[in-house]
């Protein structure tokens, strides 16, 4: 669905992204993951073509370059880690705001299916019943479910994932992470998340791209990455080890 070749972002003399390429299939959930500066986060904002890359990103074998952001945007929604609002909108409101991408008409937008795809995607967020409530009342889980629900509204085929659950507690991370991996199991699908912890990483990703100062350090399956020996080999510690021991203190 996805493919990167040889993607290279530069800052200066910094180099951020470094001749790194990954496939991404259907039914895939890909985990980007690494050590802070890794390059994981620009990555994302790369392919959501936030900043100037070179190299090639192909959507179904054509370059995003040549997508307008509408087209984009049909194929491609991304959730961030954190999103903050200043306007006492409704939730019903914010959801809608994802079915830009398919408005058509001359004089003025029109969108024939979009109040379906806006209560589907309330119904699969649990916020039916706050869906006349505003985004200013609501708690920052609730407030990221909203988000959520409005990428689902935009129906995009790939989901880009940036920390998503980063700031929330566990409840709602765990709430984020199971709608996502429902989601992906409709036809048609993919999945790229940044992810810090690597637990969260085990439990829902399929597959993996280990990111160190910008390259490719592994990639595969979630197996076949997050090995003992790949990953102190990034962090410079016994991550296998500390993960153990860490989970002790629950025995």
């Amino acid at each position: 669905m996805l493919r990167a070749r040889d993607v290279t972002v530069r800052y200066g003399e910094h180099t951020a992204v470094d001749h790194l390429s990954f496939d991404l299939k259907a039914g895939q959930w890909l985990m980007l993951v690494g050590p802070n500066g890794a390059g994981k986060s620009t990555m994302i904002e790369t392919i959501s073509r936030g900043v100037p890359y070179t190299g090639e990103i192909l959507l179904e074998g054509k370059d995003i370059r040549r997508f307008k952001p509408a087209q984009l945007a049909r194929e491609i929604g991304v959730l961030s880690q954190k999103n903050t609002v200043g306007y006492a909108y409704t939730v019903e409101e914010v959801v809608g705001l994802g079915r830009y991408a398919h408005a058509s008409g001359f004089l003025y937008a029109r969108d024939d299916e979009g109040g379906d795809w806006v209560a589907k995607a309330l119904e699969q967020t649990g916020l039916t019943n706050l869906r006349h409530a505003s985004v200013l009342t609501l708690s920052g889980g609730e407030l990221q479910r909203a988000f959520l629900a409005q990428v689902f509204a935009q129906n995009p085929r790939i989901l880009i994932l940036d920390e998503p659950a980063n700031h929330l507690d566990l409840v709602y991370q765990k709430h984020i992470f199971s709608l996502i991996e429902e989601w992906l199991k409709q036809p048609g699908r993919a999945v790229i998340s940044v992810v810090h912890d690597l637990s969260l990483a085990k439990r829902y990703g399929t597959h993996a791209v280990l990111l160190h100062q910008g390259r490719s350090v592994a990639q595969g399956t979630l197996r076949e990455v997050l090995t003992p020996g790949n990953l102190q080999s990034v962090y410079e510690m016994d991550v296998y080890g500390w993960m153990r021991e860490m989970l002790e203190q629950w025995a």
